[in-house]
């Protein structure tokens, strides 16, 4: 076959990959936290030390433009080239969705507690454990070190071929929870570190996506919008609730709205049900804000209730948005909610993507796992969960989302991630492969 990789060049990559190399990067990515927006200093740290590791590999820190959101963003991206050649990117990200901060984390984790460090083994150690590993920092150790393994291997044996590793900023699903249509000004644009990455050059021939996934190869991925519901009503002293608007006051009726909205869930998912699509729908109430925790005696004259969703191929994030406020306005008809206001308002992220199952990376992707696993991969069908992928997909770049899979968290911190490092060896090769197979079947 024309994409099969000379024994030669498959076993320099799987030599340069190990265990200790692995645990080198992972310290590396985890030495700091890197927040959402704040990702420059670990940019920095990683770049250095994959410069001292491999040094006739290319390592530049990117840094993104300054926003209120993104103070102090970076991209890290690594090149390797001779010749021209169809370039491979294999992308990561460096921001993780959990801070390390108590300010932000606590609300989601319920804990106080500092973040639990990462806990390397030794090299023959069998876990690595730590926060973080589960969004990127697993997935994105094993790409690093994938993608510079096959980047030696080309160089050593002079073959031509073009990688490039980008481990992103802002890689991770945020949004301004104050913005919306119905305050009468536009939502911020999120630029994201892939776009920053792509604007003005060409796209690469083809992607992968290192993120930590169900045991196959996603070629599919749903698209993401956010939503906020907006209740309002005139303020009033608790101390006088009973005269309030509604009687309690928005709060106590919360139940209303929750239950409402779980009745639009199902019925949202049951329209959109096909057990054959490869994507499929989701929708989740991930915040509620109200009132000012230091003046409770105050009743709050407003609740936002903050929610996420998975659209599939036809959604129209207009409709879903009109629907969402239809069957709210109907639901609270007759009860103690229907004389507050009601304002709905969707933030489509981006559309659901695919890529075509004959492209030459889902090819090369098959087969590499068959090597790395001895088996085919599973079929996946109905996954709702989205990345940078679409994005990829949305320019037209064929792309593919594979990575280690994680074991159980800590019982006693569940924001303690567990990785098995065979895993992440595993993926680290398999990543290799497929970039070996890309260039082989572009040269031959």
């Amino acid at each position: 076959m024309a994409d099969e990789v000379p024994a030669t060049l498959r076993h320099a990559a799987d030599q340069a990959i190990d265990p200790a190399t692995l645990l080198d990067a992972l310290a590396a990515l985890a030495a700091q936290p890197s927040p959402y927006g704040r990702e420059r200093a670990t940019a920095h740290r990683v770049a250095d030390w994959a410069a001292a590791r491999w040094p006739a590999l290319s390592w530049r820190v990117d840094p993104l433009p300054r926003t209120a959101a993104t103070p102090d963003s970076a991209n890290l991206v690594g090149g390797s080239s001779r010749g021209e050649h169809p370039e491979l990117l294999i992308y990561s990200h460096l921001d993780t969705s959990l801070t390390d901060a108590a300010d932000f984390d606590a609300p989601i984790t319920g804990r106080r507690t500092p973040a639990p460090a990462l806990d390397l083994p030794g090299p023959d150690g069998e876990v690595v454990s730590g926060s973080g590993l589960g969004v990127a920092r697993a997935a994105a150790a094993a790409a690093l070190v994938g993608y510079a393994a096959a980047a030696e291997a080309c160089r050593a044996a002079g073959r031509p071929h073009r990688l490039t590793l980008l481990l992103a900023a802002t890689g991770t699903h945020r949004h301004d929870p104050d913005a919306g249509p119905d305050d009468g000004v536009a939502p911020a644009p999120t630029t994201g570190g892939v776009l920053h990455h792509l604007r003005d050059r060409p796209p690469p021939a083809a992607a992968i996506v290192a993120k930590t996934s169900p045991p196959g190869i996603l070629t599919a991925e749903p698209g993401a919008m956010f939503l906020r519901v907006r209740l309002s009503s005139g303020f009033h002293p608790a101390l006088f609730r009973d005269t309030a608007t509604p009687p309690g006051g928005l709060l106590a009726h919360l139940g209303v709205v929750v239950e409402a909205l779980e009745d639009f869930r199902r019925a949202h998912l049951a329209r959109r049900t096909d057990p054959d699509a490869l994507v499929g729908p989701e929708l989740g109430l991930g915040a509620v804000r109200a009132g000012q925790p230091g003046k409770p005696d105050l009743l709050p004259g407003a609740v936002d209730l903050h929610l996420y969703l998975t659209t599939v191929p036809g959604d129209d994030p207009a409709e879903i948005t009109d629907a969402l406020r239809a069957t709210l306005a109907r639901r609270l008809r007759d009860t103690p909610l229907a004389g507050c206001g009601l304002a709905v308002a969707g933030h489509p992220v981006h559309p659901s993507a695919a890529t075509a199952p004959d492209a030459a990376i889902c090819r090369h992707a098959d087969a590499a796992w068959r090597t790395a696993h001895g088996r085919p991969p599973t079929p996946l069908r109905g996954w709702t969960g989205s990345t940078d992928g679409v994005v990829l997909r949305g320019r037209g770049v064929p792309t593919v989302r594979l990575g280690p899979p994680a074991l159980p968290p800590d019982p006693a911190d569940p924001r303690r991630e567990r990785y098995a490092m065979a895993e992440l060896v595993r993926f680290a090769r398999l990543y290799a492969d497929i970039a070996l197979r890309h260039q082989q079947a572009s040269t031959g």
